[in-house]
């Protein structure tokens, strides 16, 4: 069985060991490829000012967080859904992964360790090099829904990345689509699977005649008793 928590975090700026701090995890459980349904979801009191950037850009003030606990409160929690056993998976995995370090070492917590670390990032650079790869253009490459992502938010990112995700890794099967509408969508597609198991779109390779008549050749001329040209037996016979 492979368990793998997708997850996500927001953060009072880009640098922990300058003041920065957690203020929001979500995480999305996945078990052999497949979402569970079970997810984890934090705000957490970052015990500063939230500055205008990082405001700008998950909506997350001080005086919203300041009412939910620190993340010394919330730790043991978060690291139990995780689990000894859980790969995480994260888009520029090195953020979020250091953040939570940070903070889980500064409680004298575990901290996570790289051999169970999934990057989509480097996945998707690796597969589409040059182009754009955040969460946005990604989502629009394999058509996901993200109208819904108007700030972010860890829940709704991580839950973006683990479609995403499942993308990069091969596409998802019929029973690992996220909604009924998706459902539909593939079951009248018109697929083929591969070698594999995957379902994917069928290709049409068209010849041309003259394609054709070079194959034919090729068949008469350069292979010697092939099997495919002998006359066929009849059936039954005594």
């Amino acid at each position: 069985m492979v368990r793998e928590i997708v997850f996500d975090t927001e953060t009072t700026g880009f640098d922990a060991d300058k003041g920065d701090r957690l203020v929001e995890i979500g995480a999305v459980e996945l078990i052999n490829h497949v979402p569970t349904g079970k997810v984890y979801h934090q705000y957490i009191n970052p015990q500063r000012e939230v500055p205008e950037d990082a405001f700008k850009v998950h909506g997350l003030s001080y005086d919203f967080l300041k009412d939910f606990p620190t993340f010394d409160q919330i730790v043991d929690e978060w690291l139990d859904f995780v689990g000894e056993d859980g790969i995480l998976v994260a888009h520029n995995a090195k953020f979020d992964i250091t953040f939570c370090n940070f903070e889980q070492k500064a409680l004298n917590k575990r901290e996570f360790t790289w051999d169970k670390v999934i990057d989509t990032l480097e996945i998707a650079r690796n597969m589409f090099p040059g182009a754009r790869v955040n969460l946005d253009a990604l989502c629009k490459r394999f058509n996901i829904d993200n109208s819904n992502r108007t700030k972010h938010g860890a829940l709704l990112d991580a839950e973006l990345l683990a479609e995403v995700y499942l993308q990069l890794i091969g596409g998802q099967e019929p029973a690992m689509m996220f909604d009924e509408k998706k459902k539909a969508t593939q079951q009248t597609a018109e697929v083929q699977f591969g070698a594999e198991g995957k379902v994917r779109e069928v290709r049409h390779f068209p010849l041309s005649e003259e394609e054709i008549n070079i194959h034919n050749e090729f068949l008469q001329n350069k292979i010697k008793g092939a099997i495919w040209l002998a006359e066929p037996e009849a059936e039954n016979k005594q």
